[in-house]
């Protein structure tokens, strides 16, 4: 017998995220029909499994080989905050997603305040494990970018340093001072639908990179349809020596939809593991785009590439807010557990008929961590105890929270709902 509860409860979450779906469709944005090609993604994904690769925060990061201290950190315990000292760049790439961040024209305008940024984390932590600089192009205010790196390593000595950059702008001179400010680690992105011969401007950086800063890699969003030229690249990346790769989802930054229709592309559907209004500007992944990253680092392992490779997708970009606002050291209800995977909130629910079964069932095991809501019909427990149900008749679900602010202080949200299989 279905429950009836339960049910109506999904219903509710299932209709929220098609309202989503369909306000951004009647803005013209156009959707990929529903898990279009996620079988073929279940089967990337299982090969690179058997490959040996290694799978992090619930499958959201992938990884073969070396990853950046920087990738480890982002999602991890040690603290990693990025700057930028202008928003000035010399690019529009047409998928920039910076036009979505508040004050952009006047960042653009006048410079970042990196100068409080460094300052205010040094009252919030006694250490960071990793900074980044980032932009527009920090090489465009090189001096600035100079100081922010030495400013930098006086608050948070132990903290490894790293610059992302589109790589047109490095000079062996700028390579010397970056080395000499303490940058441990400098990021270049190359732009597919660049000319050979700019890319090969880009390459030459790479290179120049190679004798000054202790570690060189590559970031970027990796377009649908691109698989061979990527195979390319990975080839001149492999010759060049870089240390590693990060494959990044294509995201639509809600911005310029016309350049995306006009190349045919489409947006994933559902576009988040759990929906939510996320604070990354990333935007909306797009249809195809993570297919494409697996199927390179398939590549890269045959190939057997010197190199190492990271599919960071945007739920992993996601991963790194969650776990910010989530594992803050805020007591909560003994009910909750945080889900070391995915660093949401969590715990079991059920609904309607089903809660005196399950309270008598847990009873039964001596559990006794549960809270009723008799207005609501529901019965909230830890997500432990979901096997003291194995022999009760109930359909258990389990409810995914997190925590926001107010001018109370922070308070817990549940934003999704999955049925127990």
């Amino acid at each position: 017998m279905p429950n009836v509860s339960l049910e109506s409860e999904l219903r509710e979450y299932a209709d929220g995220a098609q309202r989503y779906i369909d306000t951004l469709s009647d803005m013209g944005v156009k959707f990929a029909e529903p898990g279009v090609n996620q079988m073929v993604i279940d089967k990337l994904r299982e090969q690179l499994r058997d490959a040996g690769a290694e799978f992090k925060n619930a499958g959201a990061s992938i990884v073969w080989g070396w990853q950046s201290k920087a990738c480890v950190e982002c999602t991890g315990a040690g603290g990693s905050e990025t700057f930028s000292t202008t928003f000035k760049c010399h690019r529009d790439c047409y998928f920039c997603f910076n036009y979505n961040v508040a004050d952009y024209e006047k960042f653009v305008r006048e410079g970042c305040p990196w100068e409080d940024g460094l300052d205010r984390a040094a009252h919030v932590y006694d250490d960071l494990a990793v900074i980044g600089l980032t932009g527009g192009e920090p090489l465009l205010v090189l001096d600035d970018s100079i100081r922010f790196l030495e400013r930098a390593g006086e608050l948070f000595p132990n903290a490894h340093k790293r610059m992302y950059t589109s790589g047109d702008l490095l000079t062996k001179e700028g390579a010397e001072r970056l080395r000499d400010a303490g940058l441990d680690e400098i990021r270049f992105s190359v732009k597919q639908d660049d000319s050979p011969e700019r890319q090969e401007r880009v390459l030459s950086a790479m290179r120049l990179a190679k004798l000054y800063i202790p570690s060189v890699m590559v970031e970027m969003p990796i377009i649908p349809g691109t698989f061979d030229r990527m195979c390319e690249l990975f080839d001149a990346w492999a010759q060049i020596g870089i240390d590693g790769i990060n494959l990044l989802e294509f995201c639509f930054p809600f911005n310029n939809w016309d350049e995306y229709e006009s190349r045919g592309f489409e947006i994933r559907n559902p576009p988040f593991d759990v929906m939510y209004d996320y604070g990354y500007s990333g935007g909306l992944p797009v249809a195809g785009s993570e297919e494409l990253c697996l199927e390179l680092m398939l590549y890269g392992i045959k190939r057997k590439v010197p190199f190492g490779m990271h599919y960071c997708s945007l739920d992993n970009k996601h991963r790194s807010e969650m776990r910010q606002r989530n594992d803050r050291g805020v007591k909560l209800p003994s009910i909750f557990s945080f889900d070391e995977g995915d660093f949401f909130l969590k715990c079991a629910k059920v609904y309607g008929a089903d809660v005196k079964p399950t309270i008598e069932a847990l009873l039964k095991h001596s559990k006794t961590d549960f809270v009723e809501n008799e207005e609501a019909q529901t019965l909230s427990f830890p997500v432990k105890d979901l096997v003291c149900l194995k022999d009760a008749n109930v359909k258990p679900a389990i409810a995914t929270f997190l925590l926001e602010d107010d001018e109370e202080g922070s308070y817990l949200r549940e934003i999704a709902l999955t049925p127990c299989m």
